[in-house]
């Protein structure tokens, strides 16, 4: 007998399954014709599942219900499979990533999306801590992704095919690219898993939400109820002007608290004419842009920084470090008005080295950039010291992307402006 499951088309949970098969070489069957509120409410089905829940794997041993067990199920039909990874700890890891897909992700997800499709009743404050729950599982998500391709070890595992499932309707609903942004290696490794050939095999061409699905609106009373209700209502009497004037005040929206770096004294240097003069500079950039930066510098009103990665060993894949400078810079977005970055990713062969040069307004670095931004924290920042030649030297070979940077080769050097 072929393991037969049951379940209606593109359900993310008979996903898991299927996927699990095409990296197994297992066999399994998704039954024709499945309509979601007749086929389950069979006899035959609630024997299988008494809760009428899909989906449902039928095998000659008996059913297994639980998309996660099925999976499970599925993957241990081939000895050795490893899709639970290659060692004892690697299984323990996999095994803890499918329990943080179903308790983190997928519980997030659904407690978002579901009530937007009216699925569930909706509830503006439930909906805040959903959406807080989801970006707190997925920066934990996002730190873990920093320099890793997949969950466990250096291929795809049951954990990575768990946890995209749970990712997919979030992607596909409700999680729109304005949103995911600020979890660039999730993004990557989301993208990177539906593209697997096995993945694409069964999930098809995936395409992110471009908007957020407007909140189901409760039905119309019916015209007669509206009319009797009409009825039973005591004439309105007009507001008086004080009444619409007062509540006028009362909607009215708070100004927006100014940043403390807006009231600082102003500074000689107009950060905007350096951001101009460095892009514009194709030639000279030595004789131009770097004498045009120490001319226009202000040590009153700017500060300037260097920052160090803290775990270099880590960064052994090129485009995965890459990768990681790119999605800090997105998050430094922010301070857009208030700085700018040099970053650069040195060295020919692993493990890679970040290194970064930073012009900040004020003397300190930012207190709402350390607070928003949680890449700050792996970064040693030391303020530079400008009477120090050798200091003021590195900053313009940052600047300049000179090459060799201190006796090695530069992979990449990124901007921020």
């Amino acid at each position: 007998m072929a393991l037969v499951l049951h379940s209606f088309p593109g359900n993310k949970n008979a996903f898991k399954a299927l996927i699990a098969a095409e990296y197994s070489g297992v066999k399994v069957e998704l039954t024709k014709n499945f309509e979601m509120g007749v086929s389950n409410k069979t006899p035959e089905f609630l024997k299988m599942n008494p809760l009428g829940k899909v989906p449902v794997l039928e095998t000659p041993d008996g059913a297994v219900f639980e998309s996660n067990a099925i999976a499970r199920y599925v993957a241990r039909l081939k000895d050795d499979n490893q899709l639970f990874g290659s060692s004892r700890i690697e299984n323990a890891h996999v095994e803890q990533w499918i329990d943080f897909a179903a308790t983190e992700i997928d519980s997030s997800v659904s407690r978002y999306l579901y009530p937007r499709l009216g699925f569930m009743p909706y509830v503006q404050t439930a909906e805040e801590t959903a959406i807080a729950s989801l970006k707190r599982a997925l920066g934990s998500l996002n730190t873990h992704l920093t320099s890793k391709t997949f969950l466990v070890g250096h291929s795809v595992t049951l954990a990575d095919v768990v946890l995209t499932c749970n990712l997919y309707p979030g992607f596909s609903y409700i999680l729109t690219k304005k949103f995911t942004s600020d979890f660039p290696h999730v993004e990557r490794y989301f993208w990177t898993m539906v593209n697997q050939p096995n993945f694409k095999k069964i999930m098809g061409d995936v395409k992110q939400a471009e908007s957020v699905p407007p909140v189901q609106k409760k039905a119309a009373p019916p015209k007669e109820a509206k009319a009797k209700d009409a009825k039973k209502e005591a004439p309105k009497e007009t507001p008086k002007p004080k009444v619409v004037e007062a509540q006028a005040e009362e909607e009215a929206p708070k100004p927006k608290p100014k940043n403390p770096l807006d009231l600082l004294p102003p500074s000689k240097m107009i950060l905007d004419d350096w951001k101009r003069l460095y892009s514009n500079t194709k030639t000279n950039f030595r004789e131009v842009a770097i004498k045009g930066f120490w001319d226009m510098y202000d040590p009153e009103g700017y500060s300037l920084w260097f920052c160090d990665y803290k775990y270099n060993e880590e960064n052994t894949v090129s485009f995965v470090t890459m990768n990681k400078v790119g999605g800090f810079l997105q998050r430094m977005d922010l301070c857009r008005k208030y700085a700018f970055g040099k970053m650069l990713v040195i060295g020919s062969e692993p493990p890679f080295k970040l290194k970064g040069l930073w012009l900040f307004r004020g003397q300190e670095v930012p207190k709402f950039v350390m607070d928003e931004v949680y890449d700050m924290e792996l970064y040693e920042w030391t303020k530079v010291d400008i009477t120090d030649e050798a200091q003021k030297e590195r900053v313009s070979a940052m600047i300049e992307d000179l090459e060799p940077f201190e006796g090695e080769a530069l992979l990449d050097a990124k901007c921020f402006k």
